[in-house]
């Protein structure tokens, strides 16, 4: 044994890295994840104005009021028409909390968020807790409860983010570099030369991943024992959203001639698709970006008919984007494989 020789096969798997274009992880992740991270909101030397909604023929306390108004350089006061509006609106994040007048205590609000556990929410209730101190000095706290939007514990709070990652694997990491392998070592063409036609391939494949996912979700729920909220809305998203990104797996592994660089590309679109939806709740910038992302029509309509009960009767728009998603990736898979793409 030589360093000679130990140098020399070090260099050569480096070499075998750039080829493979495993290198091109090395570079990608940090940078993504760097990218992402400057996306997340951050504190800054501007304080943040929190949006706060009140209900429009609510009878709030004066001084409540009189107080918001005058610490406008913290709060924006924002009139909805009903509470049902109210709760939409703080579901889209457009406000970041919603007053309602507290039936027990006329000199008190209920104070309603999407998360308890949320920097936001701690956010709201110091600055509300300061505002009343600089008013009235110490007396009983003006907010008398807090409700989240979302029920549930942690564990149910992270359930769909834990489903998003289980859909993005199996069609991003373990389809690509499976059709990649039937390419590589010429059993697809192999399969082309028989009775078996393309189209057929393909429909077995997208199977294949629709029921490794929905036999993973399915193992998740079983062993946590969640409660599958509206389940035929669930069904129906977990039904769509299985064939749009086993759909898409597939065309990734058929763009790619090995293996390696399937296991590559795979990981390349598993982190763009997976940061921006799972961390939208912390950041306003996300939510804009994320929703050009076949992921977050999926992942947030799953968080909601989990967390908040939703039906898919309102998030038919989500459900048809999924689909046409899905159907291009198929008949653009279907259309390499015509012209027997890098086979």
């Amino acid at each position: 044994m030589t360093i000679r020789n130990i140098l020399t096969l070090t260099l050569n798997d480096v070499a075998i890295a750039f080829k493979n274009k495993t290198i091109y992880l090395i570079l990608f992740i940090p940078f993504f994840v760097f990218f992402s991270l400057k996306l997340v909101d951050q504190t800054g030397s501007d304080v943040k104005k929190i949006n706060i909604g009140l209900i429009q023929n609510e009878m709030y306390a004066p001084h409540i009021l009189q107080a918001m108004k005058t610490a406008d350089q913290i709060f924006t006061v924002f009139r909805v028409p009903s509470e049902e509006e109210g709760k939409r609106l703080l579901a889209e994040k457009k406000l970041d909390g919603l007053f309602l007048r507290d039936e027990k205590k006329q000199h008190t609000v209920i104070l309603v968020v999407v998360k308890k556990e949320s920097t936001l929410t701690l956010s709201i209730v110091e600055s509300f807790a300061a505002l009343q101190k600089a008013t009235e000095g110490k007396s009983i706290s003006w907010i008398a409860d807090i409700q989240s939007l979302r029920k549930g514990g942690m564990q149910r709070q992270t359930l769909p983010t834990w489903i998003l990652m289980l859909v993005l694997l199996v069609s991003f990491i373990i389809l690509p570099a499976q059709v990649a392998e039937e390419k590589e070592k010429k059993l697809l063409l192999a399969l082309l030369q028989t009775p078996m036609r393309e189209m057929e391939w393909l429909i077995a494949k997208v199977l294949l991943g629709m029921i490794l996912i929905l036999v993973a979700v399915l193992f998740l729920h079983l062993l946590g024992q969640f409660d599958l909220g509206n389940i035929l809305s669930y069904i129906a998203f977990i039904g769509v959203g299985s064939f749009c990104f086993s759909s898409y797996g597939i065309l990734l592994g058929f763009l790619c001639r090995n293996q390696a660089s399937a296991r590559t590309l795979g990981v390349i679109f598993y982190l763009p698709h997976l940061l921006p939806s799972a961390l939208s709740d912390f950041s306003k910038k996300l939510t804009v970006v994320a929703p050009l992302l076949p992921s977050y029509q999926f992942f947030e309509p799953v968080k909601t008919i989990l967390l908040e009960g939703n039906s898919i009767s309102n998030l038919v728009p989500e459900w048809i984007y999924l689909l046409l998603v899905g159907l291009s990736a198929f008949f653009l898979t279907h259309l390499l494989m015509k012209k027997r793409w890098l086979m």
